[in-house]
C-alpha cells in the first residue's frame, strides 16, 4: 500500500531533522562524514572515529506527481527504489544508472551514465531543485535561479560542498518493454561510426532509438546494444536466473550483423546489477555450477560490493596471487570520456596497453548548455564513457597503469570520474575538475572546511 503524501512529507521532515541534530552533534574541529555503511566508491577511505551525519531517515520516494511528471527524492534513496516507485505510473528517471544501490543524491554529486545518455544527458541535468546540507550547516535549496552557483558545481563534487537532502527530478514515459537489436562489428571504428549515426538521426532503420551502449569483447569482436521502447507485449528473457546478459550479445556475424531480444522494462533497466556487468565471474558466479546453487537474491551487485570489501580488508586476492607465485594486482576500475572521434583510437591504445576485457561502451550529450565547472564537457558535442572493471599485474610504481590512462585520457581531451583511484598532481586536478571555480563555491557554503577538499577525498583518499 503507498504511503500517502502528507505522511511522506512528514517522515522526510523528521529525517531532515535528524540529519541536522548529527551535524550539530559532530566536534567542531572533526570532519563530517555520512554514517554510510555502503558505498559504490572503489576508492579507499580513511577509518573516523567521530559519528558521521544521520542519513537513516532519507532513504525514501517522497512523492511522485504523475502528471507533472516529476518526482520529490530523498537524496540517499536508491535506484531500485526510486524506479519501483515511479514504473506502476509508467514513469522512469531520465537515466537510471545501472547498480540498484546507486542513490540519487550520489549519482547527481558522483555522476552517472546509461545508455539512455545520448539523448537524455547526466542525472544531475534533470534535477529541478535540491536541498543541500551544506559545511554551514544551512539547509539550502539550489536551483538553475537560486544559489545557482552551488548548483552548477555540486555535480562531481563528491560531497565536498555538501550533502543532497531532497531533489526534485524530472521523469519520463516508458512503455512496458523494450526490443534489443544487438549489432556484431568486427572493429571498433566502424562501431563508432554507427554509433555516431544513430545519436545524430536519433534512430536506426526509420526506427527512434531509446537506448544506446554498447560492448567490446576484442579488436575484432564489438556490439551494439540499441534498445527501443514498445507496449506490444511478446515473450521475454530473464537474465536474473542462469543466463547472463553480456553472454547473451555474442553471436556470430559480419559487420551490422544483428540478435534481437527482449525484455520488461524493468528488467531492462536492471539487465547488468545481476552480474554487475561482467564482474561477477570473479567470485565464480558464472560456473554454472556454481550459479545453479547461488541463491537469486544474492546475485546482484551490493552483494558483490560486500564481497570486495572484504578482500579489501584482508587483502585475500593479493595473498591468493602470492600464494601462487605471481605478483600482487593494480586495481584498475574506471569509466573515462572521451570525445566520439577520440573514442576508437583510445579503445585500440587501451587494448594494447592494458590487459581486461570486455569494456563497456556509453555515448553521452549533455543537454544543459550553461555547463558544470566541476565536470566541464563541451556542450552539443558527443562523448563516449568508456567503462572497464578490473586488476592487472603492479607496474614499476604505485598506479602505474592507471596512471598511463589518466595521461592518455587527457591527450585525447577527456575526462576520467573520481568514483576510483586518482593520481593526478594538485595543478593537474586543478585544470580538469573546476580549480577556481570549485574553490570559490567552496568559500561561500564551507568557510570553515568542515567538509573534505575535493582533491583530498579523490586523490589523496582521506
Amino acid at each position: 500500500m503507498s504511503v500517502p503524501a502528507t505522511d511522506a512529507w512528514a517522515a522526510h521532515s523528521a529525517g531532515v531533522r535528524r540529519l541536522l541534530a548529527s551535524y550539530r552533534a559532530i566536534p567542531p574541529s572533526a570532519t563530517v562524514r555520512l554514517a554510510k555503511p555502503t558505498s559504490n566508491l572503489f576508492r579507499a577511505r580513511a577509518k573516523s572515529n567521530v559519528k558521521g551525519l544521520d542519513v537513516s531517515g532519507l532513504t525514501g520516494v517522497i512523492e511522485v506527481d504523475p502528471d507533472a511528471r516529476t518526482a520529490d527524492v530523498a537524496g540517499m534513496c536508491t535506484y531500485e527504489n526510486l524506479v519501483a516507485a515511479t514504473l506502476p505510473y509508467g514513469l522512469s528517471p531520465l537515466v537510471v544508472p545501472q547498480l540498484k544501490t546507486i542513490t540519487l543524491g550520489g549519482a547527481v554529486t558522483g555522476l552517472g551514465i546509461e545508455s539512455a545518455s545520448f539523448r537524455n544527458g547526466l542525472p544531475h541535468e534533470s534535477v529541478l531543485e535540491m536541498d543541500i546540507l551544506t559545511g554551514t550547516g544551512d539547509v539550502v535549496t539550489a536551483s538553475p535561479d537560486k544559489h545557482s552557483d552551488l548548483y552548477r558545481a555540486f555535480p562531481n563534487s563528491y560531497g565536498t560542498l555538501g550533502y543532497s537532502v531532497r531533489l526534485k527530478i524530472e521523469l519520463e514515459t516508458v512503455k512496458p518493454f523494450v526490443a534489443l537489436r544487438h549489432l556484431r562489428f568486427n572493429s571498433v571504428p566502424a562501431l563508432i561510426a554507427a554509433m555516431d549515426r544513430i545519436i545524430e538521426t536519433g534512430g536506426l532503420d526509420g526506427a527512434t532509438v531509446d537506448y544506446l551502449d554498447g560492448v567490446v569483447f576484442s579488436a575484432d569482436e564489438s556490439y551494439l546494444c540499441v534498445g527501443v521502447q514498445t507496449a506490444t507485449p511478446g515473450p521475454v528473457s530473464d537474465y536474473t536466473g542462469q543466463q547472463i546478459y553480456y553472454r547473451s550479445i555474442q553471436h556470430d556475424g559480419a559487420d551490422g550483423a544483428e540478435k534481437h531480444d527482449r525484455l520488461t522494462i524493468h528488467d531492462y533497466l536492471w539487465r547488468w546489477d545481476t552480474d554487475w556487468f561482467w564482474c561477477s565471474r570473479a567470485f565464480g558466479a558464472q560456473n554454472p555450477k556454481i550459479r545453479r546453487l547461488w541463491p537469486r537474491r544474492y546475485r546482484r551487485s551490493s552483494i558483490y560490493w560486500k564481497m570486495i570489501a572484504l578482500d579489501q580488508r584482508f587483502n585475500i586476492a593479493d595473498r591468493i596471487e602470492k600464494r601462487n607465485g605471481r605478483p600482487p594486482r593494480e586495481r584498475v576500475v574506471q569509466d573515462i570520456e572521451v570525445p566520439i572521434e577520440r573514442c576508437a583510437e583510445f579503445v585500440d591504445w587501451f587494448l594494447a596497453n592494458v590487459p581486461i576485457e570486455p569494456i563497456w561502451l556509453c555515448p553521452l550529450r549533455l543537454r544543459d548548455h550553461a555547463g558544470w565547472p566541476l565536470y566541464p564537457l563541451r556542450s552539443d558535442h558527443t562523448y563516449v564513457n568508456v567503462g572497464f572493471w578490473s586488476s592487472v599485474p603492479v607496474g614499476p610504481e604505485e598506479g602505474h597503469t592507471n596512471k598511463l590512462i589518466e595521461r592518455k585520457v587527457s591527450e585525447l581531451d577527456g575526462h576520467k570520474s573520481l568514483y576510483s583511484d586518482s593520481f593526478y598532481s594538485p595543478e593537474e586536478f586543478d585544470q580538469l575538475y573546476g580549480g577556481e571555480a570549485y574553490k570559490t563555491v567552496k568559500k561561500t557554503y564551507d568557510p570553515d572546511s568542515r567538509l573534505l577538499d575535493l582533491y583530498a577525498k579523490a586523490v589523496q583518499r582521506r
